[in-house]
């Protein structure tokens, strides 16, 4: 037997979206003001002094509206919101809480107003601390931006959010999901996986949800299997000049000399510091003279002659031009004898 909720509703058609979340207004807190003040501070490096500075005034009147109240402390270098009795939204103090840490990592005031906006979070990546090496974090690093910033502005196209790096830390606002992705790309940008991969996978994906056949299918067969072609590399041992197969004795080897030894066996270690220094400074300029002295004879050498070849005569050449000659005497002298 139907029940009575299964009546016709006109007004639930197709192009209604049930799972719009409407903006809150101050009509749908009920509970009124707040029993307690919340707030949250953050720092700022001196380079943002006189940017925030001009900015202040647009980012107090956006708070203003959501009844935030914001203060901005040039001696102590640091910014501060907070709740007042105007305050409707309890999620809004949160919202100004990601917006001035987003200031304090260079984010231009207007983009980082946008996430007092529905549906927009933000997410800052620490990324110093994944690798070690300074020199080797700064090239990993590059490679979010790309040449030109063109990595970067694929990435935002990709995932629909806001990426800035900037010192040791990536700011991103977007979406839940662009920030879930973001995160990922950067961290494994870090660890050596280069982004043109996974902007590869994500051109992909977005071609595959254009499909309404394979919505319901799994796509691990349409992506991309990146493999590491890189060999572990084996430890290679310590060279042994000497490989002569030695008696057999119980003892073991005479303990090597250490440096110290060896600058006491040379005089080295008893010469005072300058007379260390000056010969330190000599071998260097012997050293130095030898790569001139070589790299002027590599010089020298492209203008030196060619070595003549020298015609060396057979033997046979040689008799037969001897026999030319005897006969031509011997018809000389028989002339001279008629």
């Amino acid at each position: 037997m139907p029940g009575d909720h299964d009546k016709d509703k006109p007004w639930d058609t197709d192009d209604v979206d049930k799972w719009k979340e409407d903006a809150f207004t101050p009509t749908d807190n009920t509970g009124g003001t707040f029993a307690e003040e919340s707030s949250f501070a953050t720092l700022f490096p001196k380079y943002r002094e006189v940017y925030l500075k001009e900015a202040w005034p647009l980012v107090t009147h956006s708070l203003k509206k959501h009844g935030i109240a914001c203060t901005l402390d040039l001696i102590e270098g640091s910014m501060s919101v907070k709740t007042t009795r105007k305050t409707y939204d309890p999620a809004a103090i949160l919202n100004a809480r990601d917006l001035i840490r987003l200031l304090a990592r260079s984010v231009p005031a207007p983009q980082a107003l946008k996430i007092l906006e529905d549906g927009v979070v933000a997410d800052i990546i620490k990324i110093r601390n994944l690798v070690r090496n300074k020199d080797r974090f700064v090239k990993r690093r590059q490679r979010i931006l790309g040449p030109n910033g063109t990595t970067l502005k694929a990435l935002e196209l990709l995932t629909q959010c806001y990426i800035m790096v900037q010192g040791n830390t990536v700011s991103t606002m977007g979406s839940y999901k662009g920030l879930k992705e973001v995160r990922r790309i950067v961290e494994d940008c870090l660890r050596n996986v280069h982004p043109i991969y996974h902007i590869k996978e994500l051109m992909i994906r977005r071609e595959l949800a254009k499909d309404p056949e394979l919505k319901d299918e799994s796509w691990e067969r349409f992506l991309p299997n990146f493999k590491k072609r890189t060999m572990s590399r084996r430890r290679k041992p310590f060279k042994v000049t000497d490989k002569s197969k030695k008696p057999y004795t119980p003892f073991p080897p005479p303990q090597e000399k250490s440096k110290i030894d060896l600058q006491i066996e040379s005089g080295e270690y008893f010469l005072s510091k300058q007379a260390k220094e000056r010969a330190h400074k000599e071998s260097r300029e012997e050293k130095m003279k030898e790569k001139m002295e070589i790299k002027r004879k590599g010089r020298e050498k492209d203008f030196e002659p060619p070595k003549e070849h020298k015609v060396v005569k057979s033997k046979k050449r040689n008799k037969d031009h001897k026999r030319e000659k005897v006969r031509e005497r011997d018809s000389e002298g028989d002339q001279t004898a008629q």
